[in-house]
């Protein structure tokens, strides 16, 4: 697939078929998250792949009541590693790490769409009620929760704003 194409047709999926994600296709995703670039390359990110239903009704709750995480086969959780990038100071701990994990998330995202994989960034959610449920180090902090699956439905595009809305050329 066009990685063209892959960002311009790929949806928020919410709602996932009652099927299991092939371990190859797992994979996949994983390479695409760590084949991501990152600040100083330090890949200050780690990611739980989350397959246990108790453990994902758990993350629909904290993440303000989204129930649907738990439909999904797969939830992974991106975090930032403030410990590899303290050598930054401030901008390091406060950005680079989040920016790693987010553009691995994405990067993610499009490998999943290209597998026929449905995804949503959950970005509404209580951190310290995510790092209780999956009993995270003091030096990892929540920074997405992504259901992973196979599309039961497909929403049409939302509506964008203009690039001259979005874009100035100085």
């Amino acid at each position: 697939m066009n990685v063209y194409t892959a960002i311009k047709e790929r949806r928020s999926i919410r709602c996932f078929e009652k099927k299991d994600i092939p371990q190859d296709a797992v994979e996949r995703l994983i390479d695409a998250l760590l084949w991501a670039p990152s600040a100083g390359n330090l890949q200050s990110r780690k990611f739980y792949f989350v397959r246990d239903a108790a453990l994902k009704q758990r993350l629909g709750e904290e993440a303000l009541g989204q129930r649907f995480l738990a439909g999904a086969p797969i939830v992974i959780v991106a975090c930032a590693d403030e410990r590899a990038v303290s050598k930054y100071g401030p901008r390091g701990t406060g950005l680079y790490c989040v920016q790693d994990a987010s553009i691995s998330i994405m990067g993610m995202m499009l490998a999943a769409h290209e597998l026929g994989l449905g995804s949503v960034w959950v970005g509404a959610f209580s951190e310290e009620g995510v790092s209780g449920v999956l009993d995270l180090p003091s030096w990892l902090r929540p920074v997405a929760i992504v259901p992973v699956g196979y599309p039961a439905e497909t929403p049409r595009a939302p509506k964008r704003v203009s690039s001259r809305e979005a874009v100035l050329f100085l």
